[in-house]
């Protein structure tokens, strides 16, 4: 007679076994995975009417793309105003910081005070973005 953990065995690797062979995938060619041959060197590009300027480095629809000096761009470093206030082409921003205050969403409660105004802000972030100063950790006295 048979024992039910003998069978619970062959059971399980006669389920196993189709499943591990449609994992392996033996390639086109018989012996697995080869790359793909290489161009023999008589071979010619292909054309392509449509686009005879397909295989140039820069785009021909953009005349300015790969053009040295690109005027009017603040991201070049050759110009020394770039990142400064009042820069050409760019005008300064009122009301708005230069950078962005994005804070993570973390619940460290602290006390800001501003003036002789205090308020409880979730974390020191946020405190700083409304101007406030920190002047304890967790949430303010009342």
């Amino acid at each position: 007679m048979f024992s039910f953990i003998g069978l619970s065995k062959r059971l399980a690797i006669f389920l196993l076994i189709p499943l591990l062979s449609a994992c392996v995938d033996g390639g086109s060619r018989p012996g697995g995975y080869y790359p793909p041959e290489r161009p023999r060197p008589d071979w010619n590009r292909p054309q392509r009417p449509d686009r005879p300027d397909w295989d140039r480095p820069q785009r021909p629809d953009r005349p300015d793309w790969n053009q040295p000096g690109r005027p009017g761009r603040p991201d070049r470093p050759d110009r020394p105003d770039w990142n400064q206030p009042g820069r050409p082409g760019r005008p300064d921003r009122p009301g708005r910081p230069e950078q962005p205050g994005f804070c993570t969403r973390e619940y460290r409660p602290v006390c800001g005070q501003q003036g002789g105004r205090t308020q409880t802000f979730p974390n020191a972030c946020e405190a700083a973005n409304a101007g406030f100063s920190v002047v304890a950790s967790g949430e303010c006295r009342r």
